[in-house]
């Protein structure tokens, strides 16, 4: 009983040793395929993390795109607005600017009606009736003003009258008429104040006209006949323009040099320095 028992627990012992033999490979094996599993789930984790990073920054750029196209949106939302209030002033001013211009056609056409009269209304008076009323005496001094109980001259033909005639054409550029109104001015009142400018201005609307030769000729009248009157500068400064333009280029700048040396500090002078150094370029 006793042998049998002993050798019945050797041979449980040898089996449950083969047992333990035999399951030790089988449960290694299932630990090697746990852990590849856990690293398999490890690498899924990571790759999952990632995504999310890369989820989370696509969505921060997309936030960041839709904050700058707002903002740009914004910008040229104000832009269209601005342009817009400009193009609105703009409309504005034109329109004050056409009623300004309507006006002042409006205005033109009335004075050239006044002036078509009044030069009607000189041209209708007999030059003989203005010398018998009232034209100055000829030795009288120049610009003084007429004696006590001289013959007045007839309403309509004063000298501003005639005078204001004259530099309505010339401002026209009615070159002709502004001519005959200065020549007019020069035969009724030859020793009033403005005669040397009426002579002058003669030069000047010959000059305007491309009338050079004619021009010239104004001017040294006016030279020559009132030697000391206040429209000398300008009127030696336009004959070297009137020379200057018939390619008397020498001849221009002798006068522009003497009206330099004449009459150093008039407005005329200055200009006449003016063409003289650009004569002087190359």
């Amino acid at each position: 009983m006793c042998l049998f028992s002993k050798s019945a627990f050797l041979t449980t012992v040898t089996a449950i040793a083969m047992i333990v033999a035999l399951a030790a490979p089988a449960s290694a094996a299932a630990d090697k395929e746990q852990q590849q599993m856990m690293a398999d789930i490890r690498m899924l984790q990571e790759q999952a993390q990632l995504l999310a990073n890369m989820l989370r920054s696509v969505t921060d750029a997309l936030k960041a795109v839709n904050a700058k196209i707002d903002d740009q949106t914004n910008v040229e939302r104000k832009a269209f607005a601005d342009s817009k209030l400009t193009i609105d002033n703009l409309t504005n001013d034109m329109r004050v600017v056409r009623e300004k211009l309507d006006d002042s056609n409006v205005r033109i056409s009335s004075l050239t009606q006044e002036v078509d009269t009044m030069r009607q209304s000189v041209q209708q008076v007999p030059l003989s009736r203005l010398s018998s009323a009232g034209a100055p005496d000829a030795t009288a001094p120049r610009a003084a003003a007429a004696p006590a109980g001289a013959p007045t001259v007839p309403a309509g033909t004063s000298p501003t009258r005639l005078w204001d005639l004259a530099m309505a054409d010339y401002s026209a550029t009615q070159w002709s008429l502004a001519i005959q109104g200065f020549e007019s001015y020069l035969r009724t009142f030859p020793t009033y104040d403005k005669a040397d400018d009426a002579q002058v201005y003669i030069g000047h609307s010959f000059l305007s006209d491309g009338k050079y030769d004619k021009a010239i000729e104004a001017y040294d009248k006016a030279i020559r006949s009132y030697p000391i009157g206040d429209a000398l500068p300008d009127a030696y400064y336009r004959k070297g323009v009137a020379l200057n333009a018939l390619k008397q280029v020498d001849e221009a700048r002798t006068v522009w040099d003497f009206l330099v040396m004449t009459f150093p500090t008039s407005d005329a002078a200055l200009l006449a320095k003016q063409k003289i150094d650009q004569s002087k370029k190359p």
